[in-house]
């Protein structure tokens, strides 16, 4: 299983590292649930209550370790809402805020390059 480059632009700057095509099959899998999470909290009308939705929680383990995580009940909408994105390996640790939206056309930039 070979591994190219993917990069995440976060709100300030971007972080690039080693990951697989099948992890990113994964992640797009786990962001698109998150998507319909989104879009349910999203559509209810006032005064209703809906029912909490799970947290996306994605991680991989690789030449490092990403961890994904957003809950989707504090965002108003899909295009408001950030993600919680930490990078690691032995020497250093990265814990910032991405954009979802920026996220999601950064993974599919990858899947269409290398998938």
């Amino acid at each position: 299983m070979s591994s190219a480059q993917l990069r995440l632009n976060l709100i300030e700057g971007s972080v690039t590292f080693s990951f697989t095509a099948e992890a990113a099959q994964e992640f797009k899998t786990a962001i698109s649930a998150l998507m319909t999470s989104l879009k349910a909290v999203a559509n209810k009308t006032p005064g209703e209550k809906v029912q909490p939705q799970p947290s996306m929680e994605y991680q991989y383990t690789g030449d490092v370790f990403l961890e994904c995580f957003c809950n989707p009940n504090i965002w108003p909408s899909p295009f408001a809402a950030k993600v919680l994105i930490t990078v690691r390996d032995d020497r250093i640790r990265l814990t910032t805020e991405a954009e979802l939206t920026r996220t999601i056309e950064d993974l599919n930039e990858f899947i269409e390059t290398n998938g």
